[in-house]
């Protein structure tokens, strides 16, 4: 590999193609971004480095001197002070930002006095050769210097193995070297696509009446015949010289279609003159945004979106290439869901990580159109922000689907009680015990239902380890049914801190090392036979006669090692490959740093003992963090969107969206009441049989005998009614940031009475309407 251009060339508003761009920056600032990638690969043994056509004055101040052509750059530099003594190669020596300044092969000769090996493209090879015999008459080189850098140049070509002969064949060459290019620029293309806003709801695009607006050409693109085809879409072409057709275009479109789709086409990579966009065509766009629905597509430089950064409906899409246009197409169809992430920051209100990911599954409707009064779901609102306001929780995000659409969809507050960052309805939230039903209860349905597993037999059928311990004849069933008789829960950190609440230095490293690869929290990593230990003490607890139902983590902490043992794959790649990736779920995942950037994910715990940090995006229960962030009971993490999609599968008995992953049988097997001294069924929690005369009635008194969902502790919730084809979902972070002690969520009911109230808006529906003279 070869890293380029050193020693930074990202800043700039000068191609040095045609002059030599100036940086005027501190070695302070140099040393914090510009040189931070380049340390890291030389420590790591990359092959070579390009050297770059810049001024940088505080490295050398010497007139117009490339640091290409520098020696205190390439020496002095990246030689000595960097270490590197790997191949270098200059930047094209035809480039105007060097021969403007060093022309007629004196830029070869002071590229090789400077340190180079390489001299790439010098143009007048004859003339570089005479100049270089000149420098070494006039003793500014020695023969020395030339024969070092040949041998380095040959010591490179043997390494490769080029000392044996191995012919190209040259007639397909360009062939062979792109078979699979389309293939790829179609996976960067699809996977790379973001949507950063769908305030309006138009996507997928469902319109009749569509026309396209394509800023920055006059020429049809592989994206506006896709609109022609799939929508009859009229085409209007707005090219950089067209700046006074401003009003009559904002004419043409207005109250004529039901929807503007506008792509920004042709403007330049480099952000001098403002990417080239002209003020027509940043006003057209601005004019159109504002004036009537639309979607806008921006086809190349992402930084140039801060132009039209308050679109109500916006896609960045990098590159303005068939590949592209397609993939834009798609996404516009509902066909493709968007799965990238800004990875820059635009502007104030689109930072680095902004992006929606979601498949366009749901449709979001009226809530009329499926049967719920909208005004009577509206006391949502006030049930939210009076938990809110009254500290329960900093803020909570709440879905509910009727009929396999979604018909509220809504955030409340902020992720925390400073109000810095507001939640929106894509904000990831730990599950907690969600995860018992979302992870490790439908893996254990797949694999009955597959003959990989039966419920009537013992961990000890599928747990070598738990042989010889009492836990060895616990049936799977009533491990489900948490009537196996294990303990609620271990508290396996207070064994591993001091008593000033510290982590164990012999248990903990604020570093991974060989012996501590465990990821507890941010930097806090823990020695990896601790977790030999926690399994021991699970097998030493006490257990309590079966048949007796205590609701146990230690459950589902053995239920995920069964999944495991028997699939042959850690719980967290199993449960994504065989459900969350076949629905594209995007958010949903153990270990959620590794996959979302950590200001989409929302805080929970300011933990005081234990880990002593604000946990984001590192799973609160201290358990499942000790084990890795992946378990049984709890780790998972999601959006409810996503999350809505797994229950919308088990609602339509296990097929969603043309796939079906589990069949109706297993599904109805696992949700109904299972237990003759519980509510409860296969891993499910349920609604308490007497909920018709009880005085506490759970999760809420009008949801019927077939609701199956769970809890978590950290203020979520999920429960389908197969009854009314009901889905309601709430997720919130009350324990952020006091943890458990704050209990005003469970205290003021809030979770089940917007329960309630979804029932509320049911039946309200329901009624039948009156006139004002008392008839029907």
């Amino acid at each position: 590999g070869c890293a380029k251009h050193f020693p930074g060339h990202g800043d700039v508003d000068v191609d040095s193609h045609y002059d030599l761009p100036v940086i005027n920056k501190t070695r302070g600032q140099l040393d914090s971004l510009e040189l931070y990638p380049f340390r890291q690969v030389l420590g790591q043994g990359v092959g070579s480095v390009m050297i770059a056509h810049l001024y940088i004055p505080s490295i050398d101040t010497a007139a117009n001197q490339a640091t290409s052509l520098s020696y205190k750059n390439v020496t002095g530099l990246l030689r000595k002070e960097l270490n590197y003594d790997g191949l270098t190669f200059t930047d094209a020596l035809e480039m105007k930002g060097v021969t403007k300044f060093y022309p007629a092969g004196e830029a070869s000769v002071q590229s090789l006095i400077a340190g180079n090996d390489i001299l790439c493209l010098p143009g007048d090879v004859p003339g570089s050769i005479k100049k270089i015999l000149q420098a070494i008459k006039k003793n500014k080189l020695t023969w020395d210097d030339i024969d070092a850098r040949v041998k380095k140049v040959l010591l490179a070509k043997y390494s490769l193995g080029l000392s044996e002969m191995s012919p190209v064949v040259l007639n397909t060459l360009t062939a062979d070297l792109n078979t699979q290019t389309g293939e790829i620029n179609n996976l960067l293309a699809r996977n790379s696509i973001t949507l950063l806003r769908n305030n309006e709801n138009l996507l997928p695009l469902k319109s009749t009446r569509v026309a396209y607006l394509a800023v920055g050409t006059d020429k049809p693109s592989a994206f506006s015949v896709r609109l022609k085809s799939d929508y009859n879409a009229d085409i209007i072409n707005f090219s950089s010289k067209d700046s006074a057709r401003v009003n009559e275009v904002l004419s043409t479109l207005k109250n004529k279609y039901d929807v503007v789709v506008i792509g920004l086409h042709n403007y330049s990579r480099r952000p001098s003159n403002n990417f080239g966009l002209s003020k027509g065509a940043i006003q057209l766009i601005n004019h159109v945004q504002e004036q009537m629905p639309a979607i806008t597509f921006v086809f190349g430089n992402p930084y140039a979106i801060k132009n039209i950064a308050n679109s109500k409906t916006l896609i960045a899409c990098y590159e303005d290439e068939p590949a592209n246009h397609v993939a834009a197409a798609d996404l516009l169809q509902g066909k493709l869901s968007p799965k990238g992430k800004l990875p820059v920051t635009v502007s104030e209100n689109l930072p680095f990580g902004t992006g929606i990911t979601t498949n366009f599954y749901f449709t979001e409707v009226a809530p009329e159109a499926v049967g719920l009064k909208s005004t009577v779901l509206s006391k949502i609102d006030s049930i939210a922000n009076n938990a809110i306001t009254s500290g329960a929780t900093p803020g909570c995000v709440v879905l509910v689907a009727k009929d396999g659409q979604i018909a509220f969809h809504k955030s409340y507050g902020y992720t925390n009680y400073d109000s810095l960052e507001a939640v929106n309805k894509e904000t990831i939230y730990d599950l907690a015990s969600v995860t018992k039903i979302s992870a490790t209860t439908i893996s254990v349905m797949k694999l009955y239902e597959e003959g990989k597993l039966d419920i009537y037999k013992t961990l000890g059928d599928y747990l070598p380890w738990v042989k010889g311990t009492d836990k060895e004849g616990l049936t799977i069933q009533n491990v489900l049914l948490h009537q196996a008789g294990l303990v609620s829960f271990i508290p396996f950190y207070k064994e591993a801190i001091q008593p000033n609440g510290n982590p164990k230095p012999e248990v903990f490293s604020a570093f991974p090392t060989d012996g501590y690869k465990v990821p507890v929290a941010q930097d806090i990593y823990m020695r990896n036979d601790w977790i030999d230990t926690m399994f021991q003490r699970i097998l030493n607890s006490k257990l309590e006669a079966q048949n007796k139902y205590i609701y146990s983590d230690n459950d589902f902490i053995f239920l995920g090692k069964v999944v495991e043992a028997i699939t042959g794959q850690p719980l967290q790649d199993y449960v994504r490959e065989t459900f969350y990736k076949p629905l594209n779920m995007t958010t949903t995942a153990f270990l959620p740093t590794q996959h979302f950037p950590i200001n989409a994910i929302a805080p929970s715990e300011q933990e005081k003992q234990f880990r002593q940090q604000l946990l984001r995006g590192t799973v609160h229960d201290p358990g499942a963090a000790m084990f890795g962030g992946v378990a049984g009971h709890a780790g998972l993490f999601s959006n409810a969107y996503d999350l809505a999609q797994v229950y919308q599968l088990l609602l339509n008995g296990g097929e969603l969206n043309g796939i079906r992953l589990l069949k109706k049988e297993t599904i109805d097997f696992f949700t109904a009441y299972s237990s003759n001294i519980s509510r409860r069924g296969l891993g499910y929690d349920k609604p308490e049989k007497d909920n018709a005369t009880r005085k506490d009635p759970y999760p809420t008194p009008s949801a019927s005998p077939a609701t199956f969902g769970h809890t978590g502790y950290t203020g979520t919730c999920v429960w389908a009614d197969p009854a009314s084809n009901l889905l309601y979902i709430f997720l919130s972070n009350r324990v952020t940031p006091e943890g458990g002690e704050n209990t005003k969520l469970i205290r003021m009911n809030v979770r089940g009475n917007i329960h309630e109230t979804i029932y509320e808006a049911l039946k309200a529906a329901s009624q039948p309407a009156f006139n004002n003279a008392g008839g029907k």
